[in-house]
């Protein structure tokens, strides 16, 4: 008897580490060195948590050793309220706060506990594919909403409008946004806010990367924008304190709940399930949090995300057959490409090809659901003599490069 993989997994992938990321997988057991710019694992790349993390971990190892309650630890909690309070959500207790193993899990929660077969959602094309993945394996149908490279990737608010149907449930936000940087202005989230108004959806906002932002800019939290809807918010440390290997996330419950008690009951149910989240890493929170307004001189001029952004946004920029829109936050760019010039029909072959001629790993826009061939994920989280590297490597590859039809 041959055992299979459930057909629920039939339309899931995660190309971030999928198959191409095997063959890196292949070439590096060859003996061959690998740049893996697929994912953003800051501690890769050098990138360390500020010392007193470190010493609040060791500080609490004896008291972390049990479970938590299942939303997570009181101290934790109450920070994160604090949080909330700061970015304007309203209507949120501690009780409305869940704490997770990564905001990975508390996706999947939120959307096995929403979720019937052929119910629908919105999410952003391109996107960030565990929001895909989740919804799929619950479920749902997911309706993949399109962003507009030529106005900043914001969301285009009229396909969304043409893409709701008496079956719409929800609609996900990524903001800051992964794969593309972009950071959405009030006047945008407020549109997006009137159609959840309008047809009586969730807002499903992911805000990993607020704490990630240049420019002088600043992150509004749609939620902020909709007391009278119920809205579902989430964040974490991975990213903003270089912790992303101790899985430290957690969504807030905002707004008018009513009409979601039996959704909350269900969201209940899940969290006592797993027991609770990691409940060492829920101790680092309250000290994390409380540097809020601090903004991390990396993301400054001379900072080096900062100027890791301009040295990679630049050079792909004077690369015939390459632009970039340079991001607003996080640290990823998703470069497009001229497919026409370069004959290209599949951008996962492309990513295989640079990666098998120069030994760097990047994602196919395909893998975040993007519905042309034309774009790939690059993070610019190495050094800046790294990314020079990159770019020089980019510039000769394209060069020459014409893509071979696939067998």
């Amino acid at each position: 008897m041959k055992f299979q993989k459930s057909n629920k997994l039939n339309h899931v992938g995660y190309d971030i580490r999928g198959p191409v990321v095997d063959t890196a997988d292949k070439m590096i057991q060859e003996g061959i060195e690998i740049l893996k710019l697929n994912t953003g694992n800051p501690a890769d790349f050098g990138f360390q948590a500020p010392d007193e993390i470190l010493e609040e971990l060791v500080h609490n190892m004896r008291t972390a050793e049990g479970y938590s309650a299942s939303k997570g630890i009181a101290s934790a909690r109450e920070a994160i309220h604090t949080y909330a309070q700061i970015k304007k959500l309203p209507n949120v207790t501690t009780d409305d706060i869940y704490t997770g193993n990564g905001v990975s899990e508390l996706i999947s929660m939120s959307m096995q506990a929403l979720l019937n077969d052929g119910d629908e959602i919105l999410i952003p094309a391109p996107d960030y594919p565990l929001w895909t993945a989740s919804a799929t394996l619950s479920g749902g149908k997911v309706v993949h909403y399109l962003c507009d490279e030529q106005a900043e990737w914001y969301p285009d608010i009229a396909d969304i409008r043409s893409k709701i149907t008496s079956r719409t449930k929800a609609i996900v936000i990524i903001n800051p946004n992964n794969p593309t940087g972009a950071l959405y202005p009030e006047e945008l989230l407020n549109e997006i806010v009137e159609i959840a108004r309008d047809h009586h959806l969730i807002i499903f906002s992911d805000e990993i990367y607020d704490r990630l932002i240049m420019d002088g800019l600043t992150h509004t939290s749609v939620a902020s924008l909709a007391p009278d809807l119920f809205v579902v918010t989430f964040n974490g440390l991975s990213k903003s304190h270089m912790v992303a290997g101790y899985r430290c996330g957690w969504m807030c419950l905002s707004g008018d709940k009513s009409s979601a008690k039996d959704y909350i009951e269900g969201l209940n149910m899940l969290a006592s399930m797993r027991l609770c989240s990691n409940v060492l890493a829920q101790s680092i929170i309250k000290n994390a949090l409380a540097d809020y307004e601090n903004a991390s001189p990396l993301l400054l001029p001379g900072g080096r995300l900062y100027e890791q952004r301009e040295c990679i946004t630049n050079a792909i920029n004077e690369i015939p057959g390459l632009s970039v829109v340079k991001p607003k936050a996080a640290f990823y760019t998703f470069p497009k490409i001229d497919i026409e010039k370069f004959g290209i029909t599949n951008d996962e072959q492309f990513v295989v090809d640079f990666l098998n001629e120069h030994h760097i790993l990047m994602t196919h826009g395909g893998g975040f659901h993007w519905p042309h061939p034309d774009h790939f994920r690059l993070v610019y989280l190495p050094e800046i003599k790294d990314l020079e590297l990159v770019s020089e490597k980019l510039k000769l590859f394209m060069s020459s490069y014409k893509q071979k039809p696939s067998l």
